[in-house]
């Protein structure tokens, strides 16, 4: 893997930023979230740019779809990007309708992006499934997550036969990872600006060397994670890789949002500053797909326990 990016990469990056700037921000999802809503908008822009698909394209893959991942959550969209231009095309070989939201069988709780999903892909056991959603199928629930979420009642679906459960855990990882980037990456950038501009003991608090260590491990935290996550998407998202990314850049997102808020101080607790629209993003992501534990314990079984044969979870 190259970690320059290439003219073409560049260039997608360029254009996908240049639509975010148009349609997504952290105004954009405060007013959407405040509302309940999916940002339909964004969606219909992306795809209709040719964003969801990179992953299956000729001259590209997922790893560029990774890049448009990380962009977009940078960025703040209220779209399920991850899921449709990641998990859909890995899983299943091509498109589904969106917006779609992913679960594990068994989940009773509320789901990301829920209420408003026209596709719902279920993860059970070894065998992942399609499920098309209708009017009446969910129902919106308040969340403070920062995503919209909703409670689904949905059948048995379409079955993408054996094996693809596993694709399937595998790019929800690297969605998740790819997801938690963006978020990082947008809530150290705003921590930056703040201790730059918040004043103590006659001087701006970033210039005090015990500030500056924690956000210089914080950065460190976010690169490994970044480069992890592109490599994971790089190779196919083969199972330990794609472990590994969820692992290190979930127990990095704690981490991130932990610091971010300390050194934001009181305001950054508030819904008037920026923070939250990132910060409890990532909240929302160490959650899923059964939390940290579960990518740490793929991690160890995978690398060292041969016992069940390569690529077994218990």
């Amino acid at each position: 893997m190259d970690f320059e990016l290439n003219e073409d990469q560049r260039a997608i990056l360029e254009a996908v930023d240049t639509l975010l700037e148009r349609h997504a921000g952290a105004e954009r999802a405060i007013e959407l979230a405040a509302k309940l809503e999916y940002d339909h908008t964004l969606d219909q822009a992306l795809e209709e740019a040719g964003f969801l698909e990179l992953a299956l394209g000729e001259d590209t893959g997922p790893l560029e779809a990774a890049l448009v991942v990380q962009a977009v959550a940078r960025a703040g969209g209220v779209v399920s990007i991850g899921a449709s231009a990641l998990v859909v095309p890995g899983t299943a070989g091509r498109t589904l309708p969106g917006p779609v939201a992913l679960v594990q069988t068994g989940h009773e709780g509320p789901i990301r992006f829920g209420a408003h999903a026209r596709s719902l892909l279920t993860l059970d056991g070894d065998e992942a499934r399609w499920i098309a959603l209708g009017p009446g199928d969910s129902e919106p629930v308040r969340s403070s997550f920062g995503y919209p979420v909703g409670q689904l009642r949905a059948g048995q679906g379409e079955s993408f036969g054996p094996g693809s459960g596993e694709r399937m855990r595998s790019w929800w990882r690297v969605a998740l990872a790819a997801e938690a980037v963006g978020a990082m990456d947008a809530a150290l950038e705003i921590t930056l600006e703040y201790v730059k501009q918040r004043r103590q003991f006659g001087r701006a608090i970033g210039s005090f060397q015990a500030v500056q260590h924690r956000l210089a491990e914080c950065a460190v935290l976010l690169e490994g994670s970044r480069w992890l996550t592109q490599e994971a998407a790089w190779q196919g998202a083969p199972a330990e890789a794609a472990a590994t990314a969820a692992a290190h850049a979930l127990a990095a997102a704690n981490r991130i949002f932990v610091e971010t808020h300390q050194l934001s101080g009181a305001i950054g607790y508030t819904r008037e500053h920026d923070l939250h629209v990132w910060s409890m993003r990532l909240q929302a992501l160490r959650l899923e797909l059964d939390s940290i534990g579960a990518h740490r314990r793929a991690v160890a079984q995978l690398r060292w326990d041969t016992s069940s044969g390569p690529g077994r979870e218990h």
